[in-house]
């Protein structure tokens, strides 16, 4: 017993008695503490609180042996409550929290991760039916990416929402058939392709194989959240071995290739729940009462076809032939072929030999570097001194790694991060996870480079999910989002529909030679599940706002003078929209800034009926594909997607969405549904929210020209549904000296009302009343 300790009993006047060491008044070191509701615990403390190992027993039959730290359950230890259900694993203020394994008294098991008490994050939940899932939880319900196997053997592979299968997947039937399509909320919603038993699929052996969960007779989990739980409750987790698992979790998952289009990104958020046991259990469905009948009439003819169906909220409603499966690996390599070819990506993907390679290296080990040591930092309001360019974190990271910096495949460089606790906050903000924006700009996946579609001689670079962007800034361009990032701040938290480009970060690099990058990474408008079809940048002004018609294909930027649409959308959202943009009108001319834009993008349902746009040069095999189309085409024929734009009643949490700054903002109201929030229903794709300048309806309407006497007698127009996907970018351009001097000299040239460069107040009145010309208010 150290100095100053001793033994001895001790009776509170609440009735509540300890026997043990003390350290002057308070208990210290080993000791029985019996409250009066009958409550004991027998183990260490320290000043006065249990801290270290101990043991608690409940008068009820519950019993805790572990950890103990300042009072409560927190670090490892084993729980036995009083139903007879075991948890064993890491703790945080009396609450499971990180990696452990919980039996239930119903035979049931869990083990993963946890995060306040419920499951989030990696895990495995094994029913005592014989039912297992292994994949991604969040708030105790399976979300994201995950197995499902059931006990007769039929089993699912693919997204999960709140418990519920919700967007692509394949599910296996225990006689062999096969499905590949899209549900929503647990019903099957969209096309897919059923493949009868005996079906000859190579490449689904090595999708099974890739993926590594199961060889189809047999449960495989080839990386296990924790391979030696059973001795998780004799030590402690760190934070770095926590995270260093999380990430290598997420391998589980990687390399796995997609089951359709991007409705499966393999970096979606991998998190963990508790409420399963309530989910429905199978689903069989329409598959299992035909697949018999026709198996036997394939018997007979001694071919197995395919079959293409489509299905509106789990009813199906069509279904054709495909080729006999004999033949579909032909085939399939040439759709393969030709898929790529029409679905092909935005940019270049940065791969070793690039020139930007290791300037992307430098980039993604300087944010992982800045978002591991901000993140841990307790969330507070920002402060004066969080912005400005003194506000900063610098850092050289040599080859070879230092005492703070790891090594590195790049070369030495010295990296900056202006305002972290800023961006930080702004990230909170738009609703972005710190490990899925890691994951996004970091992951083993290298970003693409994008062809500038400006003038200003930016390199643009997209994470390989889309959901960021990364462009390179001049110093003058820097200073000026530093600047105007405190009102910048004040202005997007106020308004959480704001239509501004959404900003996470801002870096610069110092390589080698003293060769300065600056880097601001934003949210990409155009990140959705639909194809974006056309896109076009619109300032309001008219000077030199037209595209070489000879270079036109879809992932060009088109201007001003090349929009041949006008398009309208419903009153109260046309109101909002306009009180939007002129409040962030106002905001820019109080920051003098110019040259901003509104970058509109447009994904047109029945594609395939463009026979002419703007630019002559467009076919109907440039626009033929859809996102949610992208089977659509087999032996020739063209499924034509049905027409119309279905708003159905907002269902939180049921919409198919990519994580994003596209989840902040409210939902629209729509007077065609009774005034209620609404979601965008697409077969194929599943509900999508509605918001301001996100996943918008519209009829798109394109004045037809006439030639003779007929031109005198009645207008013609083409009229598109189309989905709309838009917002206020390039918004670092000040107006200066330059530009008055810009301004002075076109003027002598040109209609001065015509040209970019004219002054804030009449730049943003020019810019609105342009805008009020493309969405006209309905008569």
């Amino acid at each position: 017993m150290a100095d100053g300790e001793r033994l001895s009993e001790k009776v509170l006047p609440n009735g509540d008695i300890y026997v043990g060491n003390f350290d002057g008044l308070l208990p210290c070191g080993m000791g029985k503490y019996t409250w009066s509701d009958g409550t004991i615990y027998e183990g260490n403390w320290e000043k006065g609180k249990m801290t270290g190992r101990g043991r608690m027993c409940w008068p009820s039959g519950a019993i805790y042996e572990g950890d103990f730290s300042g009072g409560y359950l927190h670090g490892s230890g084993t729980f036995v409550g009083l139903d007879g259900s075991i948890y064993k694993g890491a703790w945080r203020m009396n609450i499971q929290h990180g990696l452990g394994r919980k039996d239930y008294c119903n035979s049931d098991s869990y083990e993963g991760s946890w995060k306040e008490g419920v499951q989030e994050g990696i895990g495995r939940y094994m029913w005592g039916t014989g039912n297992t899932y292994i994949g991604n939880w969040k708030a105790g319900k399976m979300c994201g990416r995950g197995v499902m196997k059931w006990a007769n053997g039929d089993l699912f592979d693919g997204l999960w929402l709140d418990g519920l299968k919700h967007g692509s997947g394949l599910y296996k039937f225990a006689d062999g058939g096969h499905y590949i399509g899209i549900w929503s909320k647990g019903l099957k919603d969209g096309q897919g392709t059923f493949y009868p038993a005996g079906s000859n699929l190579p490449y689904l052996t090595k999708w099974y194989d890739s993926i590594g969960y199961y060889d189809g007779k047999q449960s495989v989990l080839r990386h296990s959240a924790s391979s030696n739980l059973e001795e998780f409750g004799t030590r402690k987790l760190s934070i770095k071995r926590t995270i260093s698992e999380r990430w290598s979790l997420r391998g589980l998952f990687r390399n796995s290739g997609r089951i359709s289009h991007r409705a499966l990104s393999l970096d979606a958020d991998w998190s963990f729940g508790d409420s399963v046991r309530e989910m429905p259990l199978h689903d069989s469905g329409h598959m299992l009462s035909c697949s018999s009948y026709k198996d036997e009439q394939e018997a007979q003819d001694g071919s197995i076809h395919a079959y293409e169906r489509e299905y509106m909220q789990g009813i199906l409603i069509s279904e054709r032939i495909l080729d006999s499966v004999q033949s579909v690996p032909h085939k399939n390599k040439q759709r393969r072929k030709q898929k790529s070819k029409e679905a092909k990506k935005l940019g270049e993907t940065i791969r070793k030999g690039h020139r930007s390679y290791y300037l992307m290296l430098s980039l993604q080990l300087g944010i992982r570097y800045t978002v591991g040591k901000i993140t841990p930092v307790p969330m507070r309001e920002v402060r004066s001194s969080d912005f400005g360019p003194r506000a900063r974190i610098r850092m050289y990271f040599p080859k070879k790694g230092s005492q703070y910096t790891p090594p590195h495949y790049s070369i030495g460089f010295y990296w900056k991060d202006y305002c972290p606790m800023v961006f930080r906050n702004l990230r909170e903000m738009f609703k972005i996870d710190a490990a899925d924006y890691m994951m996004s700009i970091c992951g083993c996946d290298g970003l693409r480079e994008l062809s500038s579609p400006g003038k200003s001689g930016s390199i643009f670079y997209l994470s390989q999910d889309e959901r960021f962007v990364i462009k390179t800034l001049r110093k003058s361009e820097l200073k000026i989002l530093l600047k105007m990032l405190p009102n910048y701040y004040n202005h997007v938290g106020t308004y959480d529909n704001t239509l501004i480009t959404k900003f996470f970060g801002l870096h610069r690099i110092m390589l080698r030679g003293g060769r300065k990058v600056r880097f601001v990474v934003m949210g990409n408008m155009f990140c959705t599940e639909l194809r974006i079809h056309r896109r076009y940048d619109l300032k309001g002004s008219s000077q030199g706002r037209s595209t070489n018609k000879c270079k036109i294909d879809e992932c060009t930027t088109l201007k001003d003078l090349d929009l041949s649409y006008v398009f309208h959308l419903e009153k109260s959202w046309r109101d909002s929209l306009f009180k939007q943009i002129s409040l962030d009108c106002m905001f820019l001319e109080s920051q003098c800034i110019i040259d901003y834009s509104l970058l509109l993008g447009l994904h047109f349902r029945a594609p395939e009926h463009l026979k002419t746009l703007v630019e002559p040069q467009d076919t109907p095999q440039d626009l033929s594909i859809s996102p949610a189309d992208d089977d659509a085409s087999v032996q020739g024929e063209l499924l034509i997607p049905p027409k119309g734009l279905l708003l159905v009643a907002h269902e939180p949490g049921s919409v198919s969405a990519l994580p994003g700054s596209h989840i902040r903002g409210s939902t629209l109201r729509a007077s065609a549904a009774g005034d209620e929030e609404v979601d965008l229903l697409l077969p194929g794709t599943g509900r999508l929210r509605v918001q301001l300048g996100v996943n918008m309806p519209a009829q798109a309407n394109r004045k037809l020209p006439l030639n003779g006497a007929e031109s005198n007698e009645v207008d013609l127009f083409e009229v598109y549904d189309v989905v709309l996907y838009l917002g206020i970018i390039d918004i670092l351009q000040e107006y200066n000296m330059t530009k008055k001097i810009e301004h002075a000299y076109k003027s002598l040239q040109f209609d001065p009302l015509t040209i970019s460069a004219v002054e804030p107040k009449m730049y943003s009145r020019r810019f609105i009343n342009f805008l009020e010309k493309v969405f006209p208010e309905e008569i």
